[in-house]
């Protein structure tokens, strides 16, 4: 519990920090101006985030994770020195950009430190505990946001990461990893280093603007789609040629870490579509109020901290994690099903996203610990770092899709049209959009209980 202690802080600094800001947003626009660049206060921390969270576990195999880690939360607070002292919305993106380049180190390596201290099966119990965090520190960022701009300001959001990153700091130090050395002397694959952060930064930032900003097919799509064709035949390339590239090949090869990574990548891809949406749906489809679409919410983090839990227990005592995704998928495609044929009524809704989030909560642990695992120590950082990348490409694609989709079955709905239009408008059209998209969700849970199925047996070991 003391190394628990250790590595939970920076883990919570960077699952919090991703939601702490929405409801201080308004105050933070109504001080600095410039309402239509607000959306790039989240926006700028998730791009930074993704794209640095390769980048560390590459340094994290190569320097050390513990080493890394540290050097990842200076990072962050600088990008927390920046976000308190900003006077413009620019410097406050700016801010929020480099303590994304320091939060995409906190939550990967944090993990990989787990996966080099602990053993396979008692790691089992740790992923539950880490997975129920990252749900609690999602949900309770915007109520400590709101309670802090409530009763202080804005900056102080910002001004706190400085002494909770110092202790995490402290606290790191007195830990002493066994280095490892396998990758250090090896040559560096400077292109796919370069090459793979900006792919990624490219694709995450059109398929969540596309749709929205500009139609999918449109020059204006297609000057990021051509550059994000040229980038991957280029990485794809030079995968195939160095001799240590960036993404280790044969682990990307391996069936026990790419099965379980696109599990990951279709779970993230249902969960994150629901978290977004489901509240969209309740407000516009069923009347609620904003204050009774968020308690809804509250079921399906629920869940998922429940069925983290009980996956970390199962895993620690069986030492076999391959059915514990495939039967909670199964419960989600259940819950989807549900939502899409039963009477559209709040409260039921709010129990089906329990039944999802049960089934959600079961995949991040599980999945975790097996590439982990077959990974190996050397490889830790590179495949924990894969796992969390996998999660935030499925996130992306899954909201691009499933608002893409939603948007479309709405009749007469186009950019222009207001959200007063919709709220105001029948409810049977929006009522229908949406269970028709609840029923492609129960695909995706599907398929991604039969792809957890498909994934070798693999042992926990002691």
């Amino acid at each position: 519990m003391i190394f628990f202690s250790t590595v939970f802080l920076p883990m919570f600094l960077a699952a919090v920090d991703q939601t702490i800001l929405a409801t201080a947003t308004p105050s933070i626009v109504s001080d600095l101006g410039h309402l239509s660049l607000s959306s790039w206060i989240a926006i700028g921390y998730l791009l930074a985030t993704a794209a640095s969270v390769p980048i560390y576990g590459w340094l994290g195999d190569r320097y050390g994770r513990r080493n890394v880690l540290v050097f990842a939360l200076f990072i962050f607070c600088i990008g927390s020195v920046i976000g308190a002292m900003s006077q413009t919305m620019s410097h406050m993106i700016i801010g929020r950009v480099v303590q994304g380049l320091g939060g995409g180190g906190l939550m990967s390596l944090s993990q990989a430190l787990i996966a080099e201290l602990i053993p396979p099966r008692e790691r089992a119990k740790y992923q539950g505990y880490f997975a129920s965090m990252f749900a609690c520190a999602s949900v309770g960022g915007p109520v400590i946001g709101g309670l802090v701009v409530s009763n202080y300001s804005w900056h102080w959001l910002f001004w706190a990461n400085i002494p909770l990153a110092l202790i995490a700091v402290w606290r790191l130090m007195g830990l002493t990893p066994k280095p490892i050395l396998e990758h250090r002397n090896k040559p560096i694959d400077w292109t796919g280093l370069i090459v793979f952060p900006i792919l990624c930064t490219l694709f995450l930032y059109w398929t969540s603007v596309a749709g929205q900003n500009f139609p999918w097919i449109s020059f204006t799509s297609s000057y990021f789609l051509i550059p994000i064709i040229v980038l991957s035949i280029l990485f794809y390339r030079n995968q195939q040629r160095h001799p240590t590239p960036f993404l280790p090949n044969h682990l990307l090869k391996n069936r026990a870490i790419y099965i379980p990574i696109t599990t990951s990548m279709l779970f993230a891809a249902c969960m994150f579509a629901l978290v977004f949406f489901l509240p969209i749906y309740l407000q516009l489809g069923l009347k609620t109020n904003p204050t009774t679409s968020g308690l809804l919410l509250l079921p399906l983090t629920i869940g998922q901290i429940f069925g983290a839990l009980c996956s970390g227990r199962i895993m620690a005592k069986t030492g076999i994690p391959k059915w514990i995704p495939v039967f909670g998928m199964s419960l989600s495609t259940c819950g989807f099903i549900a939502l899409g044929t039963l009477p559209p009524e709040p409260k039921l809704v709010g129990l089906l996203g329990l039944l999802c989030g049960i089934g959600f909560g079961t995949v991040m642990p599980t999945t975790q610990l097996v590439i982990q695992s077959v990974g190996g120590k050397a490889n830790l950082g590179s495949v924990t770092a894969l796992a969390s990348l996998s999660r935030n490409l499925g996130a992306a694609i899954g909201t691009a899709l499933f608002g893409a989709l939603i948007y479309t079955l709405l009749p007469g709905f186009d950019h222009n049209t207001s959200i007063e239009v919709l709220r105001n408008g029948p409810q049977e059209p929006i009522i229908a959009a949406f269970q028709t998209s609840f029923y492609i969700a129960a695909v995706i849970a599907a398929l991604a209980a039969i792809n957890a199925a498909r994934a070798p047996i693999v042992e926990l070991s002691h």
